[in-house]
């Protein structure tokens, strides 16, 4: 794969304000320069961003409707009404159940929770949710991570004496349920700051905003953070402001002191002699918890999350893990087919986007195929698959173009869609699909710049070997966590030279081990470089060349930083 390199020199006021800033925070200039282009240009305001305080979390009040729902469930245990909470089957409506479910049993022990079947119920809320609600007596539900949407389903809930309450952060219709309280800063209504809340942040303020109402102690909801932390990386949504606030301290519980249910997972991954990050989420803990709902039923995945024994807990999360298995071999397969499908359309190749369907894909995977398809092809990707007279699919989307509005401008074909800027779920008609491919098509033509369609590195500064030492990147660390927003900083080094001991390594040898110098210093720098071995012959000739990269610890060698390596150029080029 080829990158386009983008860097911008910082100019000469840029460098001025950097060097005061390293000066008064006893940084390097270059780290000061990254907090410069993050827009954080004073002591007090780095000061914030390295150490984010639970005290600046917003008022939850602030939040449309905040005041109804905690009215509403205050009024429910007063009167011991049987609440239920629901939620959806990926990781951010697991999670999100989780918290909402472990915090409210504390205090209250007429509560269920309720997780729908992907294959036999599908997204959001379902009739069989309503009627097992209506068959329990249950009163009202808190409904997590979706419902913003499902307007039939709470009529029908309402006209059995049914209310519901929904935590949600998906983009709403000009319609919304008639529900008692919907808590989502995306309504057009909402003044609420900070708009890019995850389902699980929307439940999380719901929960403070009750504790505050209540006279609960804050203290009391510090534990939860870890499941704010895990939806945060897992849903992809902005870790800036108060996103930042609650990745961070719930980054620190995860380490610190996970919950039983949590650290069984943490186990099954290999990753419990570790300092955990963002990355180990996104990758490891992630996909697990999602397996569950992707291959059987999600609600396992909350019997895990709320487990308090822990040799039980460590035989479930077990279970789950064969489920990632088996999810990775049905992935991997139907990836391959998807690709083979690819290659067979000349003309999608020499598309903005990809639409690709089949009856036997499995529907707990397509999401995670459109993923892979964005990230080989960097097209829009929207990949469906059979059920019944109707195709249901899941899209992805390329960095800054909206698929959400791209689907959007087809409803009138869709008997249901919803979702976000970069992740979209959909269902129509199997007979319209040819239709929609086209509409779809047609718009994202229109509307998608050429750059959004390359892959593109974003450089952030250019370093010599020098330059990089333990202090470099402990002094980095501090920037976490990492994710949309504030990505990981990338670097580059000029004109580097195989050391002589590079090798490619990889059980396919597909993988190179590099130990690089470049011509400013005598420091022997190690790094990775993954799917890379193509241009191992290349550096083994004792050409120069040039790298881009992240700095990371070696997990080997915890005293050594390692290079990440994402792209190798001949300087040739």
């Amino acid at each position: 794969m080829h990158f386009k390199w983008n860097y911008e020199p910082p100019t000469p006021q840029e460098q001025q304000t950097a060097k005061e800033l390293g000066e008064k925070l006893g940084i390097s200039e270059v780290l000061a320069q990254l907090l410069i282009r993050r827009g954080i240009t004073t002591e007090s305001a780095a000061k914030r961003f390295f150490r984010p305080q639970l005290a600046d979390l917003i008022n939850p009040f602030l939040m449309k409707d905040m005041d109804v729902a905690v009215d509403r469930l205050n009024d429910a245990i007063g009167r011991k009404e049987r609440i239920l909470v629901y939620g959806d089957y990926d990781v951010d409506g697991c999670t999100a159940v989780a918290l909402v479910y472990k915090f409210l049993r504390q205090f209250y022990s007429n509560i269920d929770y309720y997780i729908p079947d992907r294959y036999d119920e599908g997204y959001g809320v379902s009739r069989k949710g309503v009627e097992y609600a209506h068959d329990t007596g249950v009163k009202l539900v808190i409904i997590l991570d979706c419902g913003i949407k499902a307007i039939n389903e709470i009529a029908y809930a309402k006209s059995l004496g049914i209310d519901f309450i929904i935590c949600d952060h998906h983009v709403p219709d000009e319609t919304m349920p008639e529900a008692v309280a919907i808590l989502n800063p995306k309504r057009p209504d909402d003044t609420y700051p900070f708009k890019h809340l995850s389902g699980c942040g929307v439940g999380f303020k719901f929960m403070q905003a009750f504790a505050k109402n209540n006279g609960f102690p804050f203290s009391r909801l510090v534990p939860l953070l870890e499941f704010c932390a895990v939806s945060i990386a897992a849903d992809i949504v902005p870790v800036t402001d108060e996103n930042r606030i609650l990745a961070f301290h719930g980054l620190k519980q995860l380490n610190q002191c996970p919950s039983i249910g949590l650290k069984a997972i943490i186990d099954i991954c290999g990753l419990s002699d570790r300092e955990l990050s963002m990355s180990d989420i996104v990758f490891k803990i992630g996909p697990r918890i999602n397996a569950s709902g992707r291959m059987e039923n999600g609600k396992e995945t909350v019997d895990l999350l709320i487990e308090k024994d822990f040799p039980t807990a460590f035989n479930m999360a077990k279970h789950i893990n064969e489920y990632n298995e088996q999810r990775k071999d049905i992935d991997k397969q139907m990836t391959e087919e998807a690709n083979q499908i690819v290659e067979r359309l000349e003309t999608q190749k020499h598309r903005s986007s990809i639409v690709l369907y089949d009856e036997g894909w499995k529907k707990g995977v397509i999401g995670i195929v459109a993923s892979r398809l964005t990230e080989i092809y960097f097209r829009p990707t929207v990949v469906l698959t059979r059920d019944g007279e109707f195709a249901t699919g899941s899209a992805r989307s390329v960095t800054g173009f909206d698929v959400y509005a791209a689907i959007k401008s087809c409803r009138d074909l869709l008997v249901n869609f919803g979702g976000h800027t970069y992740a979209a779920g959909l269902t129509l008609r199997w007979d319209d699909i040819p239709i929609f491919r086209q509409r779809f098509q047609q718009y994202v033509d229109e509307h998608i710049e050429p750059e959004q369609t390359e892959a593109n590195l974003d450089i952030d500064a250019i370093l010599d070997f020098k330059d990089i030492n333990k202090r470099l990147h402990n002094d980095l660390k501090r920037f976490s966590p990492f994710g949309p927003g504030n990505q990981k900083p990338m670097f580059c080094t000029i004109g580097v030279y195989d050391y002589g001991t590079s090798k490619v390594v990889g059980r396919e040898q597909e993988h190179i081990k590099l130990e690089l110098v470049d011509s400013k210093s005598s420091n022997v720098v190690n790094g990775i470089a993954f799917g890379q071995s193509a241009s191992a012959r290349y550096i083994k000739s004792k050409r120069a060349f040039d790298i881009a990269y992240t700095l990371e610890d070696n997990i080997f060698k915890r005293s050594q930083v390692q290079l990440q390596i994402e792209d190798i150029r001949p300087r040739e080029e």
